[in-house]
């Protein structure tokens, strides 16, 4: 038990009566015993801590242990977790070693049951969680919802085994997340009409509107590859109880500098109400899943943060259930031993099996879009070399994408792809959304042969070739995530980042937009170890036009 009996002032913010008052705010046992009003208090700011309503905490590149120690500098105490990641490669014993080794530390993790394990029939992936599974992790107290139904198509036509793990989510009273990029109209309300509650891949202003005016919460997400804040930020002065704020995925390079204290701090900046902000970031989430987070009323858990000032919100202090977690700069708590579950199989390959055979002639591309997950579908004249090979147009950034199974020894698929700008060398990771085999992008195959045995050898991690050494980062955690400190991560990623600027690529974070583009669920095109894929029409399509 903590048995923390402590006191202190400030300006504190009573969200549920939207004002600020000069109180003393006393704990004990963990516990916000009595709030105080005095007639004055020193110019320090005491707010309850921020939540993330909805984190692939893998995508982090860290264990949730070592993750909280990065979010509770940043104010962050609690997040709802989907581990969909780990999920897909190792099923229910990768979402058990989550709640474990979140268990080893002072943070509020609430994580989801996977729904989509695999996302698709169309990938090769490590597990399949089925009705049996769902309702097995669904009985644990620490799984607190269905996490993202990506298959709106199956809820939308009564897929007997869709529709059974959502009745399981109801029969145990949690709620059933959504994920539908782009869907409107009556399919739309279908969907959600089905019980999906939340959704954080709404795109346009128009789209979440339209979610909300159905009944579901949208998720207002800003994260290292998909930046969906401008677009949706007006949605809160319409809709401030319908609205969260969630990363979705968080790099390290990015968590070392932030998280739900910058949606905050940006929010207030553009001169949005100051609780319905707070609301967005705290209450909602709270509400929603039915979270055991303080608000900082009497009997609550003691869990708040003390800010500098309402505008910047930068963190001083976090404490979660009384205990001071971070202060002077400092974490508060030790980084806990952790094992390294990891069923990584895979055999070098060598540069040949990454050609392809042709004709000169129009070609599918899939094109980026820098700061979306989305794909377009486009098409460029490739030509072929004396024996017969496709080639890559670097010089019009026309470069080819390779995925390939960790699971197997198959051969790989092969695709070409816009928007890297790679002007040489190769990257590669065993991060792909969502079966997490291996996925590279480069400027001819012998690069790519470097980069992907790199990562190979690492038995799963990220690498670069920049056409003059490799350069990698291993992920040991399933292929996911990293044994290192968070601090020493981020260096390396922001190592490895540099580099592939270097090499041409003006993208916010080229890998993590390269893990998207296995992300089969989301338009437009992508590309899965078994072949080029429209996510719009769920089928195969060829690579030439």
């Amino acid at each position: 038990m903590n048995t923390n009996t402590f006191s202190l002032e400030g300006q504190l913010l009573l969200l549920e009566q939207r004002k600020i008052v000069s109180a003393k705010v006393h704990i004990e046992n963990g516990k916000v015993t009595k709030i105080e009003a005095i007639p004055e208090a020193p110019d320090r700011f005491i707010l309850p801590g921020l939540i993330d309503a909805h984190i692939h905490i893998e995508s982090s590149m860290l264990v949730p242990s070592e993750f909280a120690r990065m979010a509770v500098k940043h104010g962050t105490v609690a997040s709802v977790s989907d581990p969909h990641e780990i999920a897909n490669v190792l099923g229910i014993e990768g979402v058990e070693y989550m709640i474990e080794n979140g268990e080893k530390v002072p943070f509020k993790f609430y994580f989801g049951a996977p729904s989509c394990v695999p996302a698709t029939s169309f990938e090769t992936a490590g597990a399949h969680l089925g009705p049996k599974e769902i309702d097995y992790l669904l009985q644990k107290e620490s799984i607190v919802y269905l996490a993202e139904m990506m298959n709106y198509p199956g809820v939308i036509n009564g897929d007997a085994e869709v529709m059974e793990k959502i009745s399981i989510a109801k029969k145990h009273g949690k709620k059933v997340d959504g994920h539908a990029p782009g869907l409107r109209g009556e399919e739309c309300k279908k969907y959600i009409s089905n019980g999906i509650s939340t959704d954080h891949e709404c795109i346009s202003y128009e789209e979440g509107k339209e979610k909300i005016a159905y009944g579901m919460k949208v998720l207002i997400r800003e994260g290292s590859a998909a930046k969906n804040f401008d677009a949706l930020i007006p949605l809160l002065s319409e809709y401030p109880e319908s609205i969260m704020f969630c990363s979705d995925d968080k790099h390290p390079h990015d968590l070392v500098h932030g998280h739900i204290n910058q949606l905050v701090s940006k929010a207030v900046k553009l001169g949005y109400d100051l609780f319905d902000v707070l609301n967005a970031a705290i209450r909602n989430p709270i509400d929603h899943y039915g979270l055991k987070v303080g608000q900082l009323r009497v009997n609550d858990p003691a869990d708040f943060i003390i800010v500098e000032d309402l505008k910047d919100f930068k963190v001083e202090k976090t404490y979660i259930n009384g205990e001071l977690v971070f202060s002077d700069e400092t974490v508060r708590f030790p980084a806990p031993t952790f094992t390294k579950p990891n069923n990584f199989s895979r055999n070098k390959i060598d540069a040949s099996s990454l050609q392809i055979k042709g004709e000169e002639g129009d070609y599918r591309v899939i094109e980026l879009i820098d700061g979306q997950l989305i794909t377009k579908e486009a098409s460029h004249l490739l030509h072929v070399d004396n024996l017969g090979n496709i080639k890559v147009d670097v010089e019009n950034d026309i470069l080819k994408m390779i995925v390939l199974s960790r699971y197997d020894q198959s051969k790989a698929a092969i695709a070409f792809a816009k928007g890297f700008g790679f002007k040489k060398g190769a990257i590669a990771s065993s991060v792909a959304h969502d079966s997490h085999n291996i996925i590279a992008v480069g400027c001819n195959d012998e690069a790519l042969e470097k980069a992907i045995n790199s990562v190979i050898e690492n038995k799963g991690g990220i690498s670069i070739y920049d056409a003059n050494e490799i350069d990698s980062i291993p992920l040991e955690v399933a292929g996911l995530m990293s044994a290192k400190n968070g601090e020493e991560l981020a260096k390396d990623y922001e190592r490895l980042f540099k580099k592939s600027s270097l090499m041409g690529s003006a993208l916010f974070d080229p890998f993590m937009m390269l893990s998207f583009c296995a992300l089969l669920v989301i338009p437009e095109l992508k590309l899965s170890d078994k072949g080029l894929f429209n996510a719009n029409t769920f089928i195969f399509v060829n690579l030439k036009k």
